[in-house]
């Protein structure tokens, strides 16, 4: 089973990559992120046609927007976290019932947050307990969970280009990282980090200073697995080709692959 998670960045621009990496690329399932659609504008069709006949869409007009596209059908789907209210589409969860098994799939574009001390950080914190509360219960009912997205967080020094200039900045923060190691404590873990890695591996690069030439870039797209399936993990590995793209994403696909 292979899974892959990509912030987009605009499906309506980058539709054609998607089904371009898709092609190369046939994962069982892909999560996506910043769709910045509305669910009537969603290429339904276009994702069918290329083998993705079950899709949980949950789309915003301009900004935000997740979806899960598998081959697999796809039941129980939720939308954003249970208990905590949100206007913005930020997390989509289904079930996938696989050969191997069924497990819970969860797809979140985490809130930015801007800025240390502003109201948006603040919604990131409150967003981020939000999820913690929920993603406990779900592990209790659904023990076997793959949690991805773009998580806006860099969990150590390791994941920035500029760990001493960036320190105490958005994704670098104490406050997002503590967020971060809570969700790890609950019992998931990095999939990315179960295997050597080539030093200064991102999946984010800003469009400005040609950062993707010089690799100036951010790991803030990640998979984590639960206990049941940390075991069964195979691979895990950063997709850099796409953002070589005339007009791309500025993240890349990142994916796991669960024996």
């Amino acid at each position: 089973m292979k899974i892959a998670t990509w912030n987009v960045n605009s499906l309506s621009v980058r539709l054609p990559q998607v089904l371009d990496w898709l092609a190369a690329n046939p994962v069982d399932a892909l999560c996506l992120q910043e769709l910045k659609l509305p669910d009537e504008k969603f290429p339904l069709q276009a994702l069918q046609d290329a083998g993705y006949n079950h899709c949980a869409v949950f789309g915003q007009k301009t900004y935000n927007g997740v979806a899960i596209l598998s081959r697999v059908p796809l039941r129980d789907v939720t939308k954003n976290i249970d208990g905590f209210a949100d206007e913005q589409s930020r997390v989509i969860a289904a079930t996938l019932d696989t050969a191997e098994g069924a497990f819970r799939l969860v797809n979140g574009y985490f809130v930015n947050g801007q800025e240390p001390g502003s109201e948006k950080f603040a919604y990131k914190m409150q967003w981020l307990t939000g999820l913690h509360h929920w993603l406990k219960q779900e592990l209790v009912s659904t023990p076997n969970l793959v949690l991805v997205g773009d998580f806006n967080i860099t969990f150590d020094d390791r994941d920035t280009h500029d760990p001493e200039g960036l320190r105490e900045t958005i994704h670098h923060t104490t406050a997002e990282r503590e967020h971060f190691q809570g969700l790890l404590d609950l019992g998931l873990t990095d999939a990315f980090r179960l295997f050597d890695q080539p030093d200064k591996s991102y999946s984010w690069w800003d469009y400005r200073e040609f950062a993707f030439r010089r690799n100036r870039g951010l790991r803030i797209d990640h998979i984590l697995v639960s206990e049941p399936l940390k075991s069964r993990v195979r691979s895990c590995v950063i997709d850099k080709l796409p953002r070589k793209n005339e007009r791309p994403s500025d993240h890349v696909p990142v994916v796991v692959e669960i024996g």
